[in-house]
């Protein structure tokens, strides 16, 4: 059985063109929903890997982009669905993982999905080491400078002052005044 997957990621925009499409297709079923692709929890979705039979069914979007939130999620996703002996398609770009060419250009567009994602990772340690060289310190800025923290440290030593007017005067919280007194000795 063909079942067909629709996704819209606003309120204001319609489902029906790709319903229509899937359609066309040949899907009995169609899960659709309006929420954006980013979320993790999207009820139609999971409804559909749940009703979706190994062996017997194709899951079919209109396009690839309605099913993943990104690339290694997509490729997750259809992986899934080869383990479970679910078929995919996609009508947009011409991909069925039940033909063996559809199954070539998957793999093809899998590996090129993790060759990007090695060439980030170099590039980001890349970008990292050079600027360590430079003396930059990644991470965020430190709110208060060692001669600040020795001044708050010794206010805090005085059991006259009160903890919050210490806080006020530092712009922190408690917690980080705890933390910088604990951490700092």
């Amino acid at each position: 059985m063909l079942v067909g997957y629709a996704r819209v990621s606003t309120q204001d925009q319609k489902l029906d063109m790709q319903i229509k499409a899937l359609r066309e297709a040949g899907c009995q079923k169609i899960f659709a929903e309006k929420i954006t692709g980013t979320r993790a929890d999207r009820p139609e979705y999971k409804a559909l890997k749940e009703f979706v039979r190994g062996g017997e069914d194709t899951i079919v979007v209109y396009k690839l982009d309605r099913l993943g939130r990104s690339i290694r999620h997509l490729i997750q996703e259809i992986q899934d669905f080869k383990e479970r002996n679910v078929g995919f398609r996609s009508i947009q770009e011409h991909i069925d993982t039940n033909t063996s060419g559809g199954k070539l250009f998957f793999h093809i567009f899998a590996a090129i999905a993790e060759f990007e994602r090695d060439i980030i990772v170099e590039r980001t340690k890349t970008g990292l080491e050079a600027a360590r060289a430079r003396g930059k310190q990644g991470g965020r800025p430190k709110k208060l400078t060692t001669s600040q923290i020795e001044i708050l440290k010794k206010l805090y030593a005085d059991k006259n002052n009160d903890i919050s007017d210490i806080c006020h005067s530092f712009r922190i919280s408690k917690a980080t005044l705890y933390r910088l007194v604990r951490n700092y000795k």
